[in-house]
């Protein structure tokens, strides 16, 4: 499965790049993210509930930024056991680019998952991922942009 997207933030770019790399603020941003620990500068453990059609988990995992070229992209790679509902594994791309007034993000994701979530239909379990995927930047491009606009502010 691959999903792609762009977000236009209204932030400078250095902001942008400082929250991709602050685990609070990707922690705020993962949808149903229980709880998100630095394990290192570049590795950090997840709890994670998610639903996929009639399975719902609690998905235990860990997440890899590598990559990195200060201010410009990265690499995520991140993968999660839940239980007897399988397993999912993500890599996403993201770069970024000033634009007028602000920053574009753009990202290409690709997943997999196994076990039950795999028996559900690859339609379902593609269409849940993308959702989550743009929840994720979504969230984001809203709490980056108002930081930016309380730093303005301030």
């Amino acid at each position: 499965m691959e999903f792609k997207g762009t977000q236009s933030i209204l932030a400078p770019r250095d902001i942008v790049w400082r929250c991709l790399n602050d685990p609070a603020m990707l922690q705020a941003c993962v949808p149903g993210c229980e709880s998100f620990t630095a394990v290192s500068e570049d590795e950090f453990l997840a709890v994670v509930v998610a639903a996929v059609g009639p399975v719902k988990a609690k998905f235990k995992g860990n997440l890899i930024l590598s990559e990195r070229i200060e201010g410009i992209s990265y690499k995520i790679s991140g993968k999660g056991e839940g239980g007897i509902a399988g397993f999912g594994k993500m890599n996403a791309e993201v770069s970024l680019v000033d634009i007028e007034g602000g920053t574009e993000l753009t990202y290409l994701s690709t997943a997999e998952v196994g076990g039950k979530l795999a028996q559900i239909g690859s339609r379902l379990v593609s269409s849940v991922a993308n959702k989550l995927a743009d929840e994720f930047f979504k969230r984001f491009n809203t709490n980056v942009s108002a930081l930016a606009d309380a730093s303005a502010e301030g």
